[in-house]
């Protein structure tokens, strides 16, 4: 489980997440309403959708960039399994996101993911740090 399942769905959620933006190139140039989607650029969906595309695609770059070291530095990193499960659930921070804006749920989520992918990020730096190995 250590790495493969972060590399798989972190690919699998930046192509979610890069429709999603061509969701957002529709709604600012293409929809009906498209002048009144841009002019409200800074606030309100607009801005929320923004952050969830882009928060989208680092959490799942940062999967499959986690998932990548998880496996090349198998059995030497202390609490793999913890740092590969804290980054998995690091996604719920743009799911949740999602989730307020079309679903109307409140931001627990939103800051469930958030705390657990900045837990998983620390947890593997400080594994790094106290590594004895050679890295390459």
């Amino acid at each position: 489980m250590n790495g493969k399942n972060n590399i798989a769905i972190g690919f699998i959620t930046m192509g979610v997440f890069m429709l999603y933006g061509f969701l957002l190139i529709y709604l600012r140039d293409f929809a009906p309403n498209a002048t009144e989607w841009a002019n409200s650029y800074s606030i309100g969906k607009h801005f929320e959708a923004r952050l969830a595309h882009v928060h989208g695609n680092l959490f799942a770059f940062l999967n499959i960039v986690i998932g990548f070291l998880l496996l090349h530095f198998k059995g030497s990193l202390q609490y793999s399994k913890t740092i590969s499960w804290m980054a998995l659930f690091g996604l719920l921070m743009p799911l949740g996101i999602l989730a307020e804006i079309y679903l109307g749920l409140p931001p627990i989520f939103v800051l469930i993911g958030a705390l657990t992918m900045t837990v998983s990020v620390f947890i593997i730096g400080m594994s790094f740090l106290k590594l004895n190995k050679k890295i390459w």
